[in-house]
């Protein structure tokens, strides 16, 4: 049987709560959950004070986790009242999507060495993807309900489809293209799946 306890720790004056799961591990395990808790698993022959440095060698992570966690979670509870109004038909519902023109203005610049003639966007509701793009027709189509995500994954979304533009495919350059021009976007990956 698992044994389950709660810890807490220091880091800068920072005080860390975390959930600590004793359990048949190699490693210690760190995950900070949507709702900004920590949970750890480890074996259980691995000394508390171990966890606890581990912990506080990882709380620059963790804290930058729960702030994004945090903020996400504001951005959602933003985007179901703006939804509950669009849904009831009150004007101006959902934020401004203008952000998605300011985002591509920001983001174009790097890809006018390319010839690539600056996109126009769209935008609309979609049920499955955050966003795609005709590249022979110059048109970029956003997911409406990116304006619920951080700035930083609508970013992502936009470079993504502008990239699309050199590489009009998921190969390894596109990739590697995507690396070159966002270096952290598996990170805005991973915040938009939350």
């Amino acid at each position: 049987m698992n044994k389950i306890s709660f810890r807490r720790v220091y880091a800068s004056g920072i005080e860390i709560v975390y959930l600590l799961e004793r359990k048949q591990v190699k490693n210690i395990n760190l995950r900070v959950l949507p709702d900004g808790s920590v949970r750890v698993s480890a074996g259980s022959w691995v000394d508390v004070s171990q966890i606890d440095d581990f912990i506080v060698s990882k709380a620059a992570f963790i804290l930058k986790a729960m702030r994004r966690q945090e903020a996400l979670a504001e951005y959602e509870e933003k985007y179901q009242k703006e939804l509950e109004k669009a849904r009831a038909g009150e004007e101006n519902a959902l934020a401004d999507p203008e952000i998605f023109r300011e985002i591509l203005d920001e983001l174009y610049p790097a890809f006018i060495p390319y010839g690539i003639k600056k996109p126009e966007i769209r935008i609309r509701t979609m049920k499955r993807c955050w966003g795609s793009c005709l590249v022979n027709k110059g048109i970029i189509t956003l997911n409406r309900r990116l304006l619920a995500k951080p700035r930083e994954c609508i970013e992502y979304v936009v470079m993504h489809e502008l990239c699309h533009f050199v590489h009009p495919n998921h190969s390894k350059e596109f990739y590697s293209f995507m690396e070159q021009l966002m270096p952290d976007w598996k990170e805005r990956r991973n915040v938009i799946r939350i």
